[in-house]
């Protein structure tokens, strides 16, 4: 039993947790036949702790993972980002979009993503605001086999006209070219406002994100149970994913902490929205009366926690609930087209 624990536990660290800076997936070979019969027990496991003891059995199945696969689990694990979409509202007169025009609007646009992904979130934000429809693949982080024809092996991936185009902020760079040819984000000198948030959201805000949504136990499941309910699993897998991923990111995240000197993680989240608002400096967007691409790269990588404990939490104990608002209203509907 505890060797199969253990390599279950290996399995799963290896090929289920994103890497943040752009939510890669680790990967390695190994035996289908060992992963199955692995993945069969843990859900032999799985199904009599949470049949037999209801919300006692899970608490005992999620404490046996936290046991058995700290150790092996949070060397392979990153931090997989869980996400929750905000509801949209009409926009008013104040925020209406310029529309773009024809020629510049692409035709083809499909994103290769983990709905659990906050650079994912980043592109989608920037596509949604700017009304250009675009299908999902939804990758699985296991097999990753929707993304097998790439030699880029992270997510997001956008194909637009039949061109691929990655990493989330470059995907945005080359987007602004093609449906603003007048405008050059190039042409900014490297302190422009825009161009310091942005680089701010990567290398600062995203770290805070980790360590907060996966901060205690409880909140390791909830995100988790959204993960697994929302990506691209096989039943298995999600019932895998659920309990060894929670239990493998509690940990990981007290890595994350220290790695970025955090030594509250709450506090570490607010005063990261405090010091974003101090930005805005009063304006209703970074960008004046309309949203920026700093606007929207915060918005992205804020969207998906927002109604998690950790989200709930920032909005009501800092003053970013209104510029998220008006955010929400500016942004509008998903312009993802329904399969």
């Amino acid at each position: 039993m505890r060797r199969a624990q253990n390599l279950a536990s290996s399995i799963l660290g290896r090929a289920l947790v994103p890497v943040l800076e752009g939510c890669a997936a680790a990967s390695s070979p190994s035996s289908s036949a060992t992963s199955i019969s692995v993945q069969r027990r843990l859900l032999q496991v799985a199904l009599y702790n949470t049949s037999s003891s209801g919300s006692s059995g899970r608490s005992r199945l999620f404490s046996a993972y936290v046991g058995r696969s700290t150790r092996v689990l949070s060397l392979g694990v990153a931090g997989v980002v869980s996400f929750s979409v905000a509801a949209s509202s009409i926009v008013p007169d104040v925020y209406a979009k310029e529309p773009l025009a024809s020629e510049y609007l692409p035709k083809d646009a499909v994103l290769y993503q983990y709905e659990a992904c906050p650079f994912c979130n980043k592109v989608k934000a920037f596509l949604d605001y700017y009304d250009i429809p675009y299908n999902v693949v939804e990758v699985n982080p296991i097999s990753k086999r929707e993304i097998k024809w790439s030699d880029y092996k992270k997510v997001p991936i956008l194909t637009v006209d039949g061109e691929q185009l990655v990493d989330s902020s470059d995907i945005i760079d080359k987007l602004s070219r093609k449906i603003h040819p007048e405008k050059s984000v190039d042409s900014l000198p490297d302190d422009d406002e825009e161009k310091k948030w942005r680089r701010w959201v990567d290398s600062e805000l995203v770290h805070v994100l980790s360590p907060n949504i996966y901060r205690t136990a409880s909140e390791a499941l909830e995100s988790f149970d959204y993960i697994t309910s929302n990506g691209n699993f096989s039943f298995t897998e999600k019932i895998t994913a659920k309990y060894a991923g929670a239990a493998a990111m509690y940990f990981v995240s007290k890595k994350l902490k220290k790695k970025y000197n955090i030594t509250d993680e709450r506090a570490a989240l607010y005063n990261a929205a405090e010091t974003w608002v101090d930005a805005l400096n009063g304006r209703d967007f970074l960008g004046g009366s309309k949203p920026n691409l700093a606007d929207l790269a915060v918005f992205g990588v804020l969207r998906p926690i927002r109604h998690l404990r950790s989200g709930r939490d920032m909005i009501e104990n800092t003053r970013i609930g209104d510029w998220y608002t008006r955010m929400e209203r500016a942004v509008g509907e998903s312009t993802r087209i329904k399969a």
